[in-house]
């Protein structure tokens, strides 16, 4: 069985929100330890209908199971990502299953950004960005700092990604990115 270090050290994911667009960026590394299993995988997607985007880190499969179990939500509270979001938690903390999964959540739609974890928080991020995941910190730092330029939010989320990416050895360059138009 994988150490939870083992597990939860394995990605970088960053939400950004400016300027009227929402965007979230993942790294495509996989890493079992110090190996690098994989470069280019796929930890940012669009859900739902299409007018949420999310993106993960932790253990791929527990990952998946929390897109189809939000996807779900989703479908009972259309249009409701903060209901759903909550609902999921709820799940997540009483499910004997769920409660088992080690994985944490950047969710976004047009008005709310949401963190979700294990433990069964449900978060807004502060001044508009977050990262997750072993290079999550980094990222986040680097994005706080050009928030506030003329970049836009795609932009700021690259750059930012790029130095964590030059920080973290979990990280690396090859990013899927998912955005959507924010009202905010």
């Amino acid at each position: 069985m994988a150490s939870e270090s083992t597990t939860w050290h394995g990605t970088t994911i960053l939400t950004v929100r400016k300027g009227g667009k929402v965007v979230i960026a993942g790294d495509g590394q996989v890493s079992l330890g110090q190996t690098v299993l994989k470069s280019n995988a796929k930890k940012v997607r669009s859900i739902g209908r299409g007018d949420v985007i999310g993106g993960f880190a932790g253990a791929t499969a527990d990952a998946f199971t929390l897109f189809q179990r939000l996807e779900s939500k989703l479908e009972q509270y259309p249009g409701q990502l903060t209901r759903a979001a909550v609902e999921l938690a709820k799940d997540w903390r009483t499910d004997r299953y769920l409660r088992r999964l080690e994985a944490m959540m950047l969710v976004a739609d047009a008005g709310v950004t949401l963190v979700l974890t294990g433990t069964g928080d449900v978060l807004e991020p502060e001044h508009d960005v977050m990262g997750i995941g072993s290079g999550g910190m980094f990222a986040l730092a680097a994005a706080r700092a050009l928030i506030d330029t003329n970049q836009t939010a795609e932009v700021i989320a690259r750059k930012a990604m790029g130095i964590a990416a030059d920080i973290c050895v979990y990280t690396n360059r090859n990013l899927v990115v998912e955005s959507l138009d924010s009202t905010r």
